[in-house]
């Protein structure tokens, strides 16, 4: 290597012996740019979909179920010989039915839910508090299933119950899969599933609102919106957004199918 003068040096940023290590592992500026430097800012935005069962679930159901029902509803009483005025009745009836029993059966599923795992996380902690022994052992099992070494499972349960409240999170997400510290807001479900129901049973009465008796329009635009329904909600989950349009499309024919059938027995006993 030629030795360089303290000369050259000048109006340099760096030592002879940063100079040094460049030339023993290379230039690590280049690299830098272009990999993974540990740093989480430059990680970006990583975010994930509610999947707890909050405001998701109960939105998707609410809209789910008020298409279903509102266009069952309305192919049965269609099928029957009903007029214009008495399909937006029985439809309106149905939604108003249908939002506060779908709202109120969220509310008291989702604070149940929140019940049990409570009751849970107290037996959990009396069990830690008995046998923390056990605890702690059943605990390393669970991470070498996982696939950690024992001397590593064994370090990570010592140091998890070394604090008696993180001993009893962690166990509580190891064997029922819940995180106690971020249960669902019945609250949410139920003003989620509410407020969806409401929007999903209105869409198949669209055409008789805005003065249409076609039967056959009711029924397709309802079916439009079971499409775009399902559609959406393909943004949340690994189907393709037409594979869960038509899925979902399918299932409020089948429920149509089956009322239009009847209505059509009915009304013609009837008359």
């Amino acid at each position: 290597m030629t030795q360089l003068e303290p000369a050259d040096y000048a109006g340099r940023h760096e030592s002879p012996r940063d100079h040094d290590d460049r030339d023993d592992h290379g230039d690590h500026g280049d690299h830098d740019d272009h990999g993974d430097n540990g740093d989480p800012s430059d990680h970006g935005d990583h975010g994930h979909s509610d999947v707890s069962g909050g405001w998701l679930r109960a939105s998707v159901f609410g809209a789910m179920d008020g298409l279903v029902t509102t266009i069952a509803l309305v192919a049965g009483v269609g099928a029957a010989g009903a007029d214009r005025e008495l399909i937006i009745l029985t439809g309106v009836a149905g939604l108003v039915a249908g939002a506060f029993s779908m709202a109120l059966g969220e509310f008291a599923s989702v604070d149940t839910q929140n019940d049990a795992v409570a009751h849970e996380v107290a037996a959990e902690r009396d069990e830690i508090r008995r046998h923390p022994g056990a605890e702690q052992s059943e605990l390393a099992d669970s991470y070498q299933k996982m696939g950690l070494t024992r001397p590593t499972a064994e370090a990570v349960a010592r140091e998890v119950h070394a604090d008696p409240e993180l001993a009893v999170k962690v166990h509580i997400i190891q064997e029922l899969g819940v995180d106690p510290g971020e249960q669902p807001s019945p609250w949410t479900a139920a003003i989620s599933s509410f407020l969806a129901f409401s929007v999903g049973g209105i869409f198949p009465l669209i055409s008789y609102l805005l003065g249409y008796s076609s039967l056959a329009l009711g029924l397709l635009v309802g079916a439009v919106g079971l499409f775009v329904a399902g559609a959406l909600t393909a943004r949340f989950t690994t189907r393709s957004w037409w594979l869960s349009g038509l899925r979902q499309t399918l299932f409020g024919a089948i429920a149509a199918g089956a009322t239009y059938l009847v209505g059509m027995l009915i009304g013609v006993g009837m008359a």
